[in-house]
C-alpha cells in the first residue's frame, strides 16, 4: 500500500496573492534559502527575496517580498516559458510554475482575444511575480507537497487600478481563472484575491471546500500588504497527511424549513407531499424558536435531479416564504425488495445486510383481512423470509 500523499490545504478566507501563498509556506516551515536557491537557478538577476515576520489582527504570520530593480518590464507568455525551462528547476517544480503561466496565459488570452503565447504580462510579468509564482512551487516542493487544495476564495469589491488602468474587483482576469472554482465577495474595497494568487490554485488544486481528512504536521499564514479593520488580511496554509477517507458517497441534498404556525394536519400532508415529489425521505423535528415559541423543522432529503420540485413542494405545502438547503453525501447500504406468503396473502420485505424490515403498511392491510394484529403480522413475514432467504431477490 502507498504512503498517504502530503497535502496543502490554503485557507483563502481574506483572498490569496502570490507572495501571500509563499509566505504562508514559508511560515509553515519551508526553509528560505532552499527556496532561494531554487529560484536563482532562473536566468534573471537584480532580485532578492527576503521573508520577514508580521502580524495581521494579532496572529503572528511572515510578509515576503521580492526586492527587485526592474518595474516595467513586459514579458509575454513565451518569454518566460522560456525562462522557466532554461533554469532547470526540478521537474515538479518546474511542472508546477509552467501550469500556473499557462493558466494565466489562458485568462488574458481569452480577455484580449489573442493567442495564449502572444500575451503580454503586465504585473505578472515582472521579476517579483516571477520569484512570487517559482518560490511557491519550491516552498512546496521543499515541504514535500504532493496535492495541493484550496477552500473557496475570497474577494473584493469595487474598483481598482491595474497596468490596464482601472478596473471591476475582483479583476476580469481573477474571475476567469476562478470559472469553476468556488468563490465568495466580501463588502473590501481592496484587491483581496490577484491575478497571480487565482492562477496558483487555479493550475495547483486538485479539491475544493472545507479542510480535507488529513493529519496536520505544519501551518503558517502568509500576510498581505493591507491592515484590514474586520478581518486579518493573511492566507493561510495547512500542511500534512491525507487521512483515510470513506468511499465517495451518493450526492443527496438536504432542504429544510423552520415553521411554528402549521397544524399537525398540515405537517402531516406535507411529509406525505414531499415523499410523492420525488424525495427519498422527509420528517419533522420538534424546536424552539425566537421568543420561546414551540416549532417544527421539516426536513426532505433528494437526489439533486429532482431538488427543485422537492423545495416547491415544501415552500408550498409548508407556507414558508424561503427554503434552506445544502448538499451532503449518504452512503445506503445494499438492499433489495422481496415478497413473502403470509397465510395467502403477498407482503413485501426489505432485505439488506443482516436483517429484514417489513413494509408496514402492507402489514396493516393484511392484518385486518386476516384477523389478527399488526405485530404478528410482521413477525410471520420475518419469519417467511428466514425461511426463504436464499431465494432470489425479485426486483
Amino acid at each position: 500500500m502507498s504512503d498517504p500523499a502530503r497535502i496543502a490545504w490554503f485557507h483563502c478566507f481574506s483572498g490569496i496573492a502570490g507572495d501571500m501563498a509563499l509566505g504562508a509556506l514559508i511560515d509553515a516551515g519551508a526553509d528560505l534559502a532552499e527556496v532561494r536557491d531554487m529560484c536563482e537557478l532562473l536566468p534573471l538577476g537584480g532580485w532578492d527575496l527576503q521573508a520577514h515576520p508580521t502580524q495581521r489582527g494579532g496572529i503572528a504570520a511572515t510578509d515576503v517580498r521580492v526586492i527587485a530593480g526592474e518595474t516595467s518590464v513586459v514579458r509575454t507568455a513565451s518569454h518566460i516559458n522560456a525562462l522557466i525551462g532554461e533554469a532547470r528547476l526540478p521537474d515538479r517544480v518546474a511542472d508546477r510554475a509552467l501550469a500556473i503561466f499557462d493558466a494565466l496565459a489562458r485568462a488574458e488570452g481569452k480577455l484580449h482575444r489573442r493567442p495564449p503565447e502572444q500575451v503580454h504580462f503586465h504585473e505578472v510579468g515582472g521579476l517579483d511575480a516571477i520569484i512570487d509564482v517559482v518560490g511557491t512551487c519550491a516552498a512546496l516542493e521543499v515541504l514535500g507537497v504532493e496535492e495541493v487544495h484550496s477552500s473557496a476564495v475570497a474577494c473584493g469589491r469595487g474598483m481598482i487600478r491595474s497596468a490596464h488602468g482601472r478596473l471591476p474587483n475582483p479583476p476580469p482576469a481573477v474571475v476567469e481563472l476562478l470559472v469553476g472554482c468556488p468563490v465568495f465577495g466580501l463588502d473590501v474595497g481592496l484587491e483581496l484575491t490577484t491575478p497571480t494568487g487565482a492562477a496558483i490554485l487555479s493550475a495547483l488544486a486538485e479539491g475544493w471546500g472545507s479542510m480535507p481528512p488529513m493529519t496536520i504536521s505544519a501551518a503558517g499564514f502568509g500576510a498581505g500588504d493591507n491592515q484590514m479593520e474586520d478581518r486579518p488580511n493573511l492566507t493561510q496554509v495547512v500542511v500534512g497527511t491525507m487521512s483515510a477517507t470513506r468511499p465517495e458517497g451518493q450526492p443527496v441534498m438536504l432542504f429544510e424549513v423552520n415553521v411554528d404556525d402549521a397544524t399537525g394536519e398540515t405537517l402531516a400532508h406535507t411529509v406525505a407531499a414531499l415523499l410523492e415529489a420525488g424525495a427519498h425521505d422527509a420528517w419533522i423535528t420538534p424546536i424552539v424558536m425566537k421568543k420561546g415559541r414551540p416549532a417544527y423543522t421539516v426536513s426532505a432529503l433528494a437526489d439533486p435531479a429532482v431538488g427543485d420540485q422537492v423545495a416547491a413542494a415544501l415552500a408550498d405545502e409548508t407556507g414558508s416564504l424561503g427554503v434552506r438547503g445544502q448538499m451532503i453525501e449518504r452512503w445506503p447500504r445494499s438492499r433489495f425488495d422481496h415478497e413473502v406468503d403470509v397465510d395467502g396473502r403477498r407482503i413485501r420485505v426489505k432485505v439488506g445486510a443482516g436483517r429484514v424490515k417489513v413494509e408496514h403498511d402492507e402489514a396493516v392491510r393484511a392484518s385486518k383481512l386476516l384477523g389478527l394484529p399488526a405485530r404478528e403480522v410482521v413477525s410471520l413475514a420475518e419469519e417467511a423470509w428466514r425461511r426463504q432467504g436464499d431465494d432470489e431477490p425479485v426486483a
